[in-house]
């Protein structure tokens, strides 16, 4: 921005006047002072000058910072930009999520509306099951507790027959798997018979029993191949006779006189004693498979007692005898014998009033086949529609 300062008209020359006498005393020349409108004008100048520089400065300035707001407008334009293409973005997706809501809304009314239907033909699929269990039993089971009832009464025969716990106790457990697998619930009640038979069976410990009576036959044929024990008195005396023996030896032909005393030695032979210790030993096989521990214990004892007195102590053969009558005396195979038999008559009854349950229901239609028949069962049939 220029400015131009105004022009000053110049006053015309004037001619110089003529040089007059000087005088003595010389006296200064007044100065000459600039018109007054010649000052007014610079000042008047410079003031514009100034006011003109000033408002160059101004505008420099205002340039300035227009141009730094220009800067900061533009970064503000591409935030703006910036912000309104997120929000673009954001519209799309609240857009999209509004009509998977949608959808997933429809998804879920049809949903309920399956599960409502579902819900009620289940409701209708119970009633008739519980229809049909009332009225009868099915066939599959029908069929397993005919398996069942064979397998109890096979068990109890075995048991009453043969005192075979093992067996007994295999088919008692085939029958409960076999009542596991009935759906009705009627018969839990016998899975609980069957479960304490099971028990008692296996609280007489089938196979330590099993095992006593072979330890037993084992020892009753061992029995007549032990030696028995020696008479050291009559040992010694035949060993060296004296006289009066060796007359007894030469009268003994004719007659000979002895004394019972009631030793051992006094027994008629050995025979008799290894009959009675084979006895005893039989009677505790009895006493065994009677399921009687008294009887049992008492037939050992006499089997140790007479090991002990009638036989060689000394012989290996004894001696193994006598310890394996201690451990049969120390066996864990005790137990009353078990009472077999109710299980298996809760379920023949169970089955009987189930019998008559569905021949009762059986019989109703053919008894009530009259004009009012059609109506009964029309509204029955309508009932399990009309269940909310």
């Amino acid at each position: 921005m220029t400015t131009e300062t105004p022009t000053t008209d110049s006053a015309p020359a004037t001619p110089a006047p003529a040089a007059a006498p000087t005088p003595a005393n010389p006296q200064r020349p007044p100065t000459t002072r600039p018109p007054r409108g010649h000052g007014g004008a610079l000042a008047i100048a410079i003031l514009l000058s100034l006011a003109a520089l000033g408002a160059a400065g101004y505008t420099g300035w205002t340039v300035w910072n227009m141009r730094q707001d220009l800067g900061a407008a533009n970064g503000l334009r591409g935030q703006v930009d910036t912000l309104q293409a997120t929000v673009n973005g954001m519209r799309d997706e609240n857009a999209n999520l509004r009509r998977r809501l949608g959808d997933a809304d429809a998804v879920n009314r049809s949903v309920r509306e399956e599960v409502l239907g579902v819900s009620e033909r289940a409701r209708n699929l119970e009633d008739a099951v519980a229809n049909l269990s009332e009225r009868s039993l099915t066939g599959h089971d029908a069929m397993l507790l005919d398996e069942a009832e064979s397998l109890l009464r096979m068990g109890k025969e075995r048991f009453a027959l043969f005192n075979d716990a093992s067996g007994a106790l295999a088919a008692y457990e085939l029958a409960d798997k076999a009542l596991a697998a009935v759906n009705d619930s009627a018969f839990a009640a016998v899975r609980q018979d069957v479960s304490a038979e099971r028990e008692a069976l296996a609280a007489v410990a089938p196979a330590a029993r099993a095992t006593d009576l072979a330890t037993l036959a084992d020892l009753r044929a061992q029995i007549p191949g032990l030696p028995l024990k020696r008479d050291d008195a009559t040992t010694e005396e035949a060993a060296q006779p004296g006289f009066w023996q060796r007359a007894g030896a030469a009268l003994g032909s004719i007659v000979r006189v002895s004394h019972d005393d009631g030793t051992p030695g006094g027994l008629a032979d050995a025979r008799i004693a290894r009959e009675l210790a084979a006895l005893d030993v039989a009677q505790a096989e009895a006493a065994v498979l009677a399921y009687d521990d008294e009887a049992r214990e008492r037939a050992l004892k006499r089997v140790d007692a007479s090991l002990a007195a009638r036989f060689d102590t000394s012989s290996s053969d004894v001696q193994t005898a006598r310890s394996r009558v201690a451990a049969l005396l120390a066996s864990r195979a005790k137990g009353a014998k078990p009472a077999l038999g109710g299980a298996l008559s809760e379920l023949r009854n169970l089955r009987s009033v189930h019998a008559l349950h569905s021949g009762t229901a059986a019989g109703t239609p053919a008894s009530s086949a009259s004009p009012a028949a059609p109506a009964a069962a029309s509204s029955t049939g309508a009932t399990p529609e009309a269940r909310p």
